[in-house]
């Protein structure tokens, strides 16, 4: 009877397998320029911008680049559901329709996510190596993020808390 049921629950869980195969979330992939992308609206230096485009914009913007496998399934749903949850978090593409305070407030997060080495995430790392900062690219985004934390504090004033 056990030798039945094993027989029968691998065939039930092949037959999902294929037919998840045929389930295929959305992509993020954005057509033509971003109006309201943070390098639209604010200086990036290019150092900062090939950090922010190599270890953040696949999941904290309007356009991922996506791995070969991402056409597997159950894969393409996970990775959907993390650029669903990191664009919630932080989308650079529609930075300039935040207001001042939410600016502020994400620059800050940024700051404190890449000093505690919380971002990028070691998941994402792990299949994309150029993702990994170095010392110096930690500094310079940091750097970059704080100053235009100060420059949208004296241009846009000073929000409330």
């Amino acid at each position: 009877m056990s030798k039945k049921i094993l027989k029968w629950g691998s065939i039930t869980i092949i037959a999902i397998l294929v037919l998840m195969q045929f389930v295929r979330p959305e992509k993020n992939i954005a057509e033509g320029a971003q109006p309201n992308d943070i390098m639209a609206g604010y200086t990036v230096p290019e150092n900062v911008s090939k950090t922010l485009h190599n270890a953040c914009y696949d999941c904290h913007s309007n356009n991922t680049k996506y791995p070969w496998y991402n056409n597997i399934q159950p894969v393409a749903s996970w990775l959907a559901d993390h650029v669903k949850e990191g664009k919630r978090e932080l989308n650079f593409s529609e930075f300039g329709t935040f207001s001042t305070k939410r600016k502020l407030k994400k620059l800050r997060e940024i700051v404190k996510e890449v000093e505690e080495g919380e971002m990028p995430l070691d998941s994402y790392t792990w299949m994309h190596g150029e993702a990994k900062l170095s010392e110096a690219e930690k500094q310079s985004l940091i750097e970059w993020a704080k100053g235009l934390g100060t420059i949208i504090t004296l241009k846009e004033g000073q929000p409330i808390d």
